[in-house]
């Protein structure tokens, strides 16, 4: 039986918007599906640059403004992958138009925008995801696993970190296109909400709530000239955070990000140590779980490099792909979430994370960045 289209208009063209795209284009060739993404529509300001990009993708049609696209009626689903600021006005207006809504994260720029996007599609009742990737990596998936199984027993600690080092250079300008994410207006924040909220929605996934935080900021570079003005101007994000934490479940949290960690381009990692057992994840080998149990024989007993590729089924999503022992990639991330979005459909539950389980990652950013500036802890 043919699949029922999900006609999806696109907002932005950038990094995101090839990641998504892709994944549209690819989800049934290897997941029997009711829904077939159908790339209805691109929209971007620039005209050369949106025709180009939906020429190359396939979209149907193009728009340069987005309430034009949201207006469509041959419209079902808004994917926003634009600049933070204007994920609220967006999503707000799509819900009030009855779209379903795909959103870049993090949620918004703060939680007050957050909650206000959260009571528009909850108000609308329509269908609503943020692109929190990470969890649809198969070894992440396995770690959640095992530890909703108890395999790993009480979780005492959960540390993770992502570094980069992209914005070490003095000359580096802020704002405008591509470098937005230095842009405070057009970000809100800096490493907080573009790389610490990714280990933060991984880690209330899998472990729980955050109660209360400890955390430092530093701006290394306090001006930048602007893109946008020709000004130099403040530099108003955070270049590098790290905080300490207490999760509900009684385990510590330690968590750090930095664009100033010269050599990595995309570390990022995770750990944790429970009462029986260890798991520990790195982004550069995406496709390997680490795991230590105490409870193996001492003659054999010490960390397993497990590759999680089998296809099956013992292993999150690889009955879908290649055969034991061939991996995939950052991109198969993407793809298995637009899958879980168009089974959840079919099936009538949501697909997480919805707006609601995002906000709580934003409640959790913004601790991070009041207890910075106050220098003591805050609770979430």
């Amino acid at each position: 039986m043919p699949s029922q289209e999900l006609r999806i208009g696109l907002i932005g063209y950038g990094f995101m918007g090839r990641a998504h795209s892709n994944a549209y284009c690819q989800v049934n060739h290897f997941f029997d599906l009711a829904y077939r993404p159908v790339l209805q529509a691109a929209c971007g300001r620039d005209a050369a640059a949106i025709h180009k990009f939906a020429d190359q993708w396939g979209y149907r049609s193009v728009e340069t403004d987005w309430r034009k696209l949201v207006e469509r009626s041959d419209i079902d689903a808004i994917d926003i992958c634009v600049p933070n600021n204007l994920h609220a006005e967006i999503a707000e207006v799509a819900a009030a138009r009855g779209k379903m809504i795909f959103c870049e994260k993090p949620l918004a720029v703060d939680v007050h925008q957050g909650e206000r996007m959260c009571q528009a599609v909850e108000r609308a009742g329509v269908r609503n995801m943020v692109w929190y990737n990470y969890r649809r990596v198969p070894a992440v998936t396995l770690a959640k696993h095992l530890v909703a199984s108890g395999r790993l027993g009480k979780i005492y600690h959960y540390r993770a970190n992502f570094l980069q080092d992209w914005t070490i250079s003095e000359d580096l300008p802020q704002g405008g296109t591509g470098l937005w994410r230095l842009d405070i207006a057009a970000a809100g924040s800096g490493v907080t909400g573009d790389l610490l909220a990714h280990c933060i929605d991984t880690a209330l996934w899998i472990n729980g709530p955050i109660a209360d935080v400890s955390a430092m900021t530093e701006t290394f570079i306090k001006q930048r000239k602007h893109n946008l003005t020709g000004r130099v101007e403040p530099v108003g994000i955070d270049d590098a955070c790290a905080f300490l934490c207490h999760f509900a479940n009684g385990s510590l949290g330690l968590f750090e990000s930095t664009r100033y960690a010269r050599g990595h381009k995309a570390l990022y990692t995770f750990e944790i140590n429970g009462q029986h057992a260890s798991i520990r994840w790195d982004l550069h080998n995406l496709h390997r779980l680490e795991y230590f149990d105490h409870r193996d024989e001492s003659a054999v007993r010490g960390w397993r490099d497990v590759h999680v590729t089998d296809a099956g089924g013992d292993h999150p999503y690889m009955n879908h792909w290649w055969v034991p022992g061939l991996q995939i990639g950052y991109e198969h991330s993407f793809i298995h979430q637009v899958a879980d979005f168009l089974e959840s459909l079919a099936d009538n539950r949501e697909a997480g994370p919805t707006f609601r389980e995002a906000l709580e990652t934003q409640k959790v950013c913004e601790a991070v960045l009041r207890s910075a500036a106050q220098r003591q802890w805050v609770n979430v």
